[in-house]
């Protein structure tokens, strides 16, 4: 009872084409009936297409008529309602011989449009044998077919095929192409979104390496404790680094990951104070300040928190050495707010929102419903502001 699939676009042309065949059913029934009626004609031996009309009952056949062909129109729209009014109105035409030949025609037309439209296949398989009792009960009701249409008849059921296969090939092509490319997009989308997991994961801890590189290399001579400190933060960096790739390459092998494979969980803004921790080694003061009720978020959502900061912190240890910065987590009822500032560098500036970071920041925060700020302050230095909406309590 359950519609296997959907009704195809209904298109102007074929709103007109249905119309069409209404009004030229009514009208050839009509036309033959009189002519058969009031021309008085040497018989012949084959049936007749239609039904003469009998003078005394001309308007009850043109409204038995109208009734036959009027839901013809909603064909395609409606094919299995279309066909059970087609049956439903037969047993009161029987005695009209013009209006059951009509319902007749009409009833294989209406047929054949829900066995091909219809979404309920099974309802509309199983309403043709009904049909066929129908008709083959009623006296002159399955009319035959003169020898002059045999062959149009069989053409016609053909074409008709022949077109409805054609269709159909059509159909399964572009069917093919569309889920071909959806698996591209998802392929695209995936590879984009491991990419920018593999950016903020490697572009972060390797800034920070290369800092603290650079600033052991100067001390290595003068000072060998400050170059043994800063060479343990790059180790504890790059073991961060690795523990982090594993997670992102994790989504590519997850399915040979067996039991024991070391994957920590995705880092959240409990793992903030890490994070700062490591930039601090660095040589960039952060000071982090956390305001509101702290409650649960779901993961996803902690996971893009943790980037805004960890991009924000990053493009500060990039562009602006020798400054200062500054992380505000706040806990709103509705929302949550990270607002990260720095005091700005010596070196130059990072650009405006530019990055490819920032743009995955505002995807990846665009999923959550989130937004991002980004741009220079007005007293210097740079200042990046994200807010995620959060379930109400």
């Amino acid at each position: 009872m359950r519609p296997e699939g959907t009704l195809p676009l209904l298109t102007r042309r074929g709103q007109v084409f249905d119309v069409l065949i209404a009004v030229s059913l009514l009208l050839a029934a009509i036309s033959a009936g009189d002519q058969d009626m009031r021309v008085e004609r040497v018989p012949h031996p084959g049936p007749e297409l239609f039904v003469p009309i009998e003078e005394h009952s001309e308007a009850s056949v043109f409204l038995g008529l109208l009734l036959v062909v009027a839901p013809l129109v909603l064909r395609r729209r409606r094919p299995l309602t279309v066909l059970w009014i087609v049956l439903a109105t037969m047993p009161w035409l029987v005695d009209d011989d013009a209006a059951l030949r009509v319902s007749f025609y009409a009833c294989v037309i209406a047929g054949y449009t829900a066995a091909v439209y219809s979404p309920y296949r099974i309802l509309a398989l199983a309403s043709l044998p009904v049909a066929m009792l129908f008709y083959s009960g009623a006296e002159d009701g399955a009319p035959t077919v003169p020898p002059g249409f045999v062959p149009v008849l069989i053409l016609g059921a053909i074409a008709v095929a022949a077109d409805g296969l054609r269709r159909w090939r059509h159909r399964a092509a572009v069917l093919e192409r569309d889920q071909a490319r959806a698996l591209r997009q998802a392929a695209e989308h995936e590879r984009a979104r491991i990419a920018r997991e593999l950016h903020d994961v490697v572009t972060h801890n390797v800034s920070v390496m290369v800092i603290q590189a650079g600033a052991a290399r100067k001390v290595l001579d003068g000072s060998p404790e400050q170059a043994r400190e800063a060479l343990l933060a790059i180790e504890s960096g790059g073991r961060a680094a690795m523990t982090e790739l594993r997670h992102v390459m994790g989504l590519l092998t997850m399915d040979d990951a067996g039991p024991d494979a070391d994957l920590a969980p995705q880092p959240g803004l409990d793992r903030l104070d890490a994070l700062i921790e490591r930039v601090c080694g660095s040589g960039v003061p952060v000071t982090l300040t956390t305001s509101g009720d702290p409650r649960p978020m779901p993961a996803g959502v902690e996971l893009a928190a943790y980037r805004v900061v960890q991009e924000a912190l990053t493009n500060t240890v990039k562009h602006a050495a020798g400054a200062s910065a500054t992380v505000l987590v706040e806990f709103g009822s509705d929302q949550l707010r990270l607002r990260i500032t720095d005091t700005g560098g010596t070196s130059r500036p990072a650009a405006g929102g530019g990055g490819h970071g920032l743009i995955g920041l505002r995807e990846r925060l665009a999923v959550y419903g989130g937004t991002l700020t980004t741009g220079p302050r007005l007293t210097g230095g740079y200042r990046v502001d994200a807010a995620i909406p959060l379930e109400t309590r």
